[in-house]
């Protein structure tokens, strides 16, 4: 399922390697990043819930603002 998370405190390449990593830990693919945006495109399992992806990429220090489908 193709979701779209909002995240404020991405400001760098460093932030969307951490963004990155948080979302694949959790099984997600084809992630892209859009740091002017400040958003996250990616595909995540059927699995995982979006409180557990707002969890992941909180966990790394930023603040996950909405998660909807893309």
């Amino acid at each position: 399922m193709k979701k779209k998370m909002v995240i404020e405190g991405m400001s760098c390449k460093k932030c969307v390697a951490h963004v990155t990593e948080a979302l694949e830990e959790v099984g997600s693919t084809e992630i892209e990043i859009d740091l002017v945006g400040k958003t996250a495109t990616f595909v995540a399992t059927q699995t995982v819930t979006d409180a557990e992806l707002k969890e992941a990429v909180e966990d790394f220090g930023y603040d996950v603002v909405s998660v909807e489908n893309a």
